[in-house]
């Protein structure tokens, strides 16, 4: 077996007791929960219509997390690290566009602006949360994560925070109704789509980020439970992330393009 090229074994999680395909059998079948979770948005997507091209492109690469997660927890080598980091990294920036062109309503040159942004501070988050805390503080090399899950917390908040004035907003509106005064129903229409509309996703979103949470709570400790519990929680992972990817392009789904978003 070549130790040194693309075939050299890799071994990162409790589970793998040796080099066999099936060395990791719980944690390869668990990602069956992303197979799952992609038929279900497929289902979701169908049902609104079948038309969102962007979002049928995020529920392709949630199966492609899966079964790249699965070749890896089973050849276990580092042509199979690939298959599986490539799909979840995919995800996470193709969202993360996703979310400022639908959600927050920027053009796609500001929301690809963004997204480098946030592609260049994910990049140095790791080594910046080493130079801080030291090399221990690792856990389990869950810390390259750690920029996705502030960004659904930090868009998901400012979602509902703009829900929050908006419903304060459309109340004054409804006031001045009341005592006889004029409204601009182009401006209200206009203010709906662009403010109103994409906040039903801030509560999905907080919600995918508490669920993301909890699944990076099992992904770093999975080694260090290792000594009483040798199955590990390596697949509480997959499954509470394949929960994250539903929660995210169901939140997609529910929010389709505005005029800014629908902008070139």
């Amino acid at each position: 077996m070549d130790e040194t090229g693309w075939c050299a074994p890799i071994d990162l999680y409790c589970e793998r007791a040796g080099v066999g395909f099936w060395a990791e059998p719980v944690n390869a079948a668990s990602n069956a929960a992303f197979l799952v979770a992609a038929l279900a948005a497929f289902a979701l997507w169908r049902r609104a219509g079948a038309q969102d091209v962007y979002a049928l492109v995020l529920i392709g690469v949630v199966a492609a997390t899966g079964i790249g997660s699965f070749l890896f927890h089973t050849w276990a080598n580092r042509w199979s690290l690939l298959a599986d980091v490539v799909p979840i990294t995919l995800f996470i920036y193709g969202f993360f566009f996703l979310a400022m062109r639908r959600f927050l309503r920027l053009g796609a040159l500001w929301a690809g602006v963004a997204t480098g942004a946030f592609f260049a501070a994910s990049v140095a988050f790791p080594a910046a949360w080493g130079a801080l805390l030291g090399p221990q503080a690792d856990v389990n090399g869950s810390v390259s994560y750690f920029p996705a899950a502030l960004a659904l917390i930090g868009v998901g908040a400012l979602l509902v925070l703009r829900a929050r004035r908006a419903e304060t907003v459309l109340a004054n509106r409804k006031n001045r109704a009341w005592a006889g005064e004029e409204d601009d129903d182009a401006r209200a229409r206009a203010f709906l789509d662009k403010v109103v509309a994409p906040h039903t996703a801030g509560t999905a979103l907080l919600l995918a980020a508490a669920t993301f949470a909890l699944s990076l709570v099992f992904r770093s400790i999975d080694v260090a439970v290792c000594g009483w519990l040798p199955l590990g929680t390596h697949f509480l992972w997959h499954g509470l992330n394949a929960v994250v990817l539903f929660l995210c392009v169901r939140a997609a789904i529910r929010v389709q393009p505005g005029p800014a978003a629908a902008a070139a």
